[in-house]
């Protein structure tokens, strides 16, 4: 029969250096190191029962940033109205009345609050007409 103890050992060694490696790094960090990013918004879009989805990911702080092609202009109408994407400014144009949905979600945060917000339009159309540049990838 083989003996278990230079299992058990190895494992306590392999214990106490991974709790010893935390405080090391904590030693080693620079004292002008920047903060972790924000987390930012991640926007989807998708198609009528999800038979197509993209999304991208859209920082506003400290500058706008992400893979977001217009973030600046994004970024702005999101501030301007409060980081309520209910009252996001409306670009009023004609669309047709055709009906294919397209269902916009917001999740992350904004300005230190979470944020969890979707909405079914009945159209991209519709959908540019209420939210502007947010959902404009």
């Amino acid at each position: 029969m083989r003996s278990t103890r230079p299992f058990a050992l190895a494992a306590v060694t392999l214990l106490a250096l991974a709790a010893a490696v935390p405080a090391q790094a904590a030693d080693v960090a620079p004292a002008d190191a920047a903060p972790a990013p924000k987390r930012g918004l991640f926007l989807t879009l998708s198609g009528d029962e999800n038979t197509w989805i993209r999304g991208v990911l859209l920082r506003c702080e400290p500058e706008p940033s992400g893979h977001h092609p217009a973030a600046a202009e994004a970024c702005a109408e999101i501030a301007e109205a409060a980081g309520d994407f209910e009252a996001l400014r409306a670009d009023r144009r004609v669309c047709t009345k055709e009906f294919e949905p397209v269902t916009a979600t917001a999740t992350g945060t904004f300005r230190g609050r979470n944020v969890s917000w979707h909405k079914t339009y009945p159209n991209a159309c519709a959908l540019e007409n209420e939210t502007g540049h947010v959902f404009r990838f």
